[in-house]
């Protein structure tokens, strides 16, 4: 059994180092900002604040590398139906993330500006994209042997999906629509993070090929 990484291992790490990047820069954004609160504030007012460029960054760090992640499963995963679609879908998500980094949300009772108008249709897409593409990619994981054994939970993540995005259009107004946010990314962050670890101990147990 090999235990050594190598350049292959680079989608699964860089797979399982986006997501702490994405709850690094939240915390430290939240807490350097006075008055902020994770729980009635959105995430994306984070990025109206002194500290916001650090938000912005972590995002933009988290769509490029979900893009290497996704082209990782890409040649990794057996093709079942949807497999492309879904392949395609998650490289737009990681698209999408560099967006709603760069066009900031309009300020709360100021004008309206193409640039917030653009954040928001990105934020609410990418809810929609992230659940079709992973409930896309569950029967390829089904028929990959050794992949198989995430796709129940692929599935419930992705269901789960579906539902807080839609839930998200009834709590926009709410007090509490910071930490509802926050459940909403969490869901995402945490399958990449589990399907990046998954990867990564596979491409560990993986013998290594002999020296020609």
């Amino acid at each position: 059994m090999s235990k050594r990484l190598n350049i292959n291992s680079v989608p699964a790490l860089v797979g399982i180092v986006g997501p702490i990047v994405v709850v690094v820069g939240d915390l430290a954004a939240s807490l350097s900002t006075p008055g902020y609160s994770p729980v009635r504030d959105s995430v994306s007012s984070l990025a109206l604040t002194p500290i916001g460029w650090l938000q912005s960054i972590c995002f933009l760090a988290m769509g490029l590398l979900l893009e290497i992640f996704v082209a990782g499963l890409f040649f990794n995963i057996r093709r079942a139906r949807g497999f492309h679609p879904c392949i395609g879908l998650l490289a737009l998500c990681g698209f999408v993330l560099m967006l709603i980094a760069t066009f900031h949300m309009d300020a709360p009772g100021g004008p309206r500006t193409i640039a917030g108008i653009i954040h928001t249709i990105s934020s609410y897409g990418l809810g929609l994209l992230f659940p079709i593409a992973i409930l896309s990619l569950a029967p390829s994981l089904k028929s990959t042997p050794n992949w198989k054994n995430i796709f129940v939970y692929t599935l419930v993540a992705g269901v789960l999906a579906f539902a807080l995005i839609i839930g998200a259009f009834f709590t926009e107004q709410t007090g509490w629509f910071g930490l509802y946010e926050r459940i909403v990314v969490a869901n995402a962050i945490i399958w990449v993070e589990v399907v990046a670890i998954h990867f990564l101990r596979l491409l560990l147990r993986q013998e290594p090929k002999p020296q020609s």
